[in-house]
């Protein structure tokens, strides 16, 4: 494909900007758009061109969305005790197809990374607190990611919501299921042992 230029060497180096996207991932996929048949190259154009222009953020709870208010914040079935602290609305995503959360959600759209520039101003932070105070919620559960950084976001926004009547906690980790401790690696186990709960 080196040998390739205009629309082809251009379509191939847009698809090679993806992430997990390599070069030869790039000319295989621009390859088979050139295959398959207009309509459905030009259904995937327009698909991407309606997600640019009709998704935003939600203004509850920052997940994505078509409307102002997402369908999750707008689903009165919910249970509005309980809120889903998350970093990104795929997190999002992966908690509610479990099908178990039947609370809301606040997404950050990232996490506390200071190594990175990326401070608590820059997130959802401020937000969330004001959803608590004037909220009815009784839990707030800390979903973020178990890295440093997710770890010390959830500190750092469970120390700002200490003054509220809530109770903060946040998602079991360790062995899972139907594992076998020989196979667990440090960090799990590590996890496990802290997180232990009584019998």
């Amino acid at each position: 494909m080196s040998d390739q230029t205009g629309a082809v060497a251009e379509l191939v180096e847009q698809l090679g900007r993806l992430p997990g996207i390599g070069r030869k991932s790039a000319e295989r996929l621009a390859f088979h758009l050139l295959r398959v048949s207009e309509s459905e190259a030009l259904a995937l154009a327009e698909a991407i061109r309606r997600v640019r222009q009709d998704v935003r953020y939600c203004e509850t709870c920052f997940n994505l969305s078509e409307a102002d208010t997402c369908a999750l914040c707008s689903d009165t079935s919910r249970d509005t005790t309980k809120l889903c602290v998350v970093e990104q609305p795929r997190d999002l995503m992966s908690l509610e197809q479990s099908g178990v959360f039947k609370g809301l959600y606040h997404v950050l759209l990232g996490r506390v990374a200071p190594l990175e520039g990326i401070g608590p101003d820059q997130l959802t932070i401020e937000a969330l607190v004001d959803r608590v105070r004037t909220g009815n919620f009784t839990e707030i559960i800390m979903a973020t990611n178990p890295t440093v950084e997710g770890d010390g976001t959830s500190l750092y926004i469970s120390n700002l919501l200490s003054e509220f009547p809530v109770e903060i906690t946040r998602l079991a980790r360790g062995i899972t299921a139907g594992s076998v401790l020989e196979y667990a690696n440090r960090e799990m186990i590590a996890d496990a042992l802290t997180g232990r709960q009584k019998l």
